[in-house]
């Protein structure tokens, strides 16, 4: 990212926070005045050096070109760092460096063309030999290991998912794990953790990725009769929100996810949760294919996940939407031999899980064409197949706060993009937390919370999109909507969906004790 000086800089900071928590590796160029210009009152200067703070894997304060005969060999070698560590090259924990570079007049083009520097003068620093974990020991864990579950959280990588089927596991995997699906995948699983009969008798988990979306997994995580098993690759901190890890793995040996030569039996343990786990696709589906009745935030979500195959990559928002993803992803899923992706690649930015710059992110996902690195966690690659569609599903809030993502210069290149924007006109995510038993207390406590946090905007999507030259329809039903997702995007195109904010609430505690209601009867 190549930036000029003063606030534009200070813009850069939900990105570098997002790249920090997911590691995404992530190089700033920052323009900013010579040591002569700073403090003194010019225009568009302030105090750059070091303004993201911990933020960042490495920073250099780079001074404006003074003729020193060493000045080259400095650059390339203060490049050298900041790539290496970018990339994770030492550590395995890549993410965002900051250069900030200083320049003195003129700064404008004076025709002259600087000579690049030769290759031979970009070397390493030193030899980088990267980190390879290679870990060995045994799987084999206190108690019965048949009782184990695996949490897949954003970025596990597909290993999670090989790890539960190799081992005879559930797996509950967030949509942005890139382990989601296959015969061990467990729907509707945060209504499941809440049925005592099925988790009293857990006694392991590994955690895989970073899992952000459920409490209920969180509580899970807390109880002191679990031993928990985080694997957290490089050098990046390792999640334990519950701070109750029993053991941290730098990997996993081979054994752990190399499926046996013969089939294995069923545990009853595994067995009682694909049963639930059945009961719980069942509710979510039938709660979603009534054609008859208004769209909801949940009908929508199944929609776009049904739109989409495995190679498409849908980009989702942060709040509801990827909530609403994770109950309905996989509804749909058709039956595959061996292990084979049949779901889209789902993209989030989960690392601050903020809704900064997601049409942005989306736009810059289109463009590239990314791919997830075969068995890795966060790596991304460009393969893109010449069919593969982009889509983006995202709140009316998120889209307000990025709606400057929609504008592309007549010199850029447009990509092709759906953008589904779930239209409740505010947050609706607060209803379903302890914010809305504050707001039934009276008249009074109701609309506070509706003015500070359900913030509802009243906007015109469709005059917005007008006004940057984008294409944009309202769409009413389940038909219409699964008839506009099935076009091949030409541009970027919004297709906003009206859904009802008020009945959230209900409608996931009439889900919630439908499906513990069945499963508890199937228990019994």
């Amino acid at each position: 990212i190549i930036t000029t000086s003063g606030t534009a800089v200070a813009n850069l900071h939900p990105a570098v926070l997002e790249a920090q928590h997911c590691e995404v590796p992530l190089i700033l160029l920052t323009a900013d005045r010579p040591h002569e210009l700073r403090g003194v009152g010019a225009s568009q200067t302030t105090d750059q050096v070091g303004i993201f703070g911990t933020a960042v894997r490495y920073c250099a304060d780079m001074p404006a070109p003074y003729g020193s005969p060493t000045e080259e060999r400095d650059v390339a070698m203060t490049v050298s760092r900041a790539i290496s560590a970018a990339c994770g090259q030492r550590d395995a924990h890549p993410g965002p460096v900051h250069l900030n570079l200083a320049y003195r007049d003129p700064l404008h083009p004076t025709g002259k063309t600087p000579e690049p520097l030769p290759a031979s003068a970009m070397r390493p620093v030193v030899e980088v030999v990267p980190l390879r974990p290679d870990p060995t020991g045994d799987p084999l864990l206190p108690g019965n290991r048949e009782n184990t579950l695996v949490i897949a959280g954003d970025g596990a990588g597909h290993m999670a998912r090989a790890l539960a089927e190799a081992q005879g596991w559930p797996l509950m995997a967030e949509p942005s794990s890139w382990a989601r699906g296959g015969p061990n995948s467990i729907s509707g699983y945060r209504f499941l953790l809440g049925v005592t009969e099925l988790t009293r008798d857990i006694e392991h988990v590994v955690v895989c990725g970073h899992p952000t979306l459920s409490r209920q997994v969180q509580a899970l995580l807390a109880r002191p009769d679990i031993f928990v098993t985080v694997v957290a690759p490089g050098g990046a901190p390792w999640p334990d929100t519950m701070r109750n890890a029993s053991r941290v793995l730098d990997g996993l040996a081979k054994q752990w996810w190399t499926k046996p030569l013969m089939p294995q039996p069923v545990s009853l343990f595994l067995s009682r949760w694909l049963s639930a786990s059945q009961k719980a696709a069942s509710v979510l589906r039938d709660s979603t294919a009534d054609a008859s009745e208004p769209m909801g935030p949940l009908t929508v979500a199944r929609a776009v996940a049904v739109a989409n195959d495995p190679r498409d990559v849908l980009v989702v928002g942060a709040s509801n939407p990827i909530r609403d993803l994770d109950l309905v992803l996989g509804l749909d899923e058709k039956p595959t031999q061996g292990f084979a992706d049949t779901l889209p690649l789902v993209v989030s930015n989960r690392g601050v899980a903020g809704i900064d710059g997601t049409i942005s992110t989306a736009v810059g996902v289109a463009l590239a064409g990314i791919r997830p690195v075969n068995g890795a966690g966060s790596g991304f690659v460009g393969a893109r197949q010449p069919d593969t569609r982009t889509r983006a599903l995202i709140g009316d809030l998120t889209f307000l706060h990025d709606v400057g993502g929609l504008l592309v210069g007549p010199w850029e290149k447009t990509p092709d993009l759906q953008i589904v924007v779930v239209n409740d006109d505010g947050g609706s995510i607060f209803d379903t937390l302890e914010h809305g038993e504050v707001a039934r207390r009276g008249d009074r406590e109701a609309a506070t919370v509706e003015r500070v946090f359900a913030t509802p905007q009243g906007v015109d999507i469709a005059h917005l999109c007008a006004g940057y030259g984008v294409r944009h329809r309202r769409i009413a039903d389940v038909e219409s909507l699964l008839m506009a997702l099935a076009e091949k995007p030409r541009g970027i195109e919004v297709i906003e969906v009206k859904v009802p904010r008020t009945d959230r609430r209900e409608k996931m505690v009439d889900i919630t004790e439908r499906v513990t209601g069945a499963v508890r009867a199937t228990l019994r």
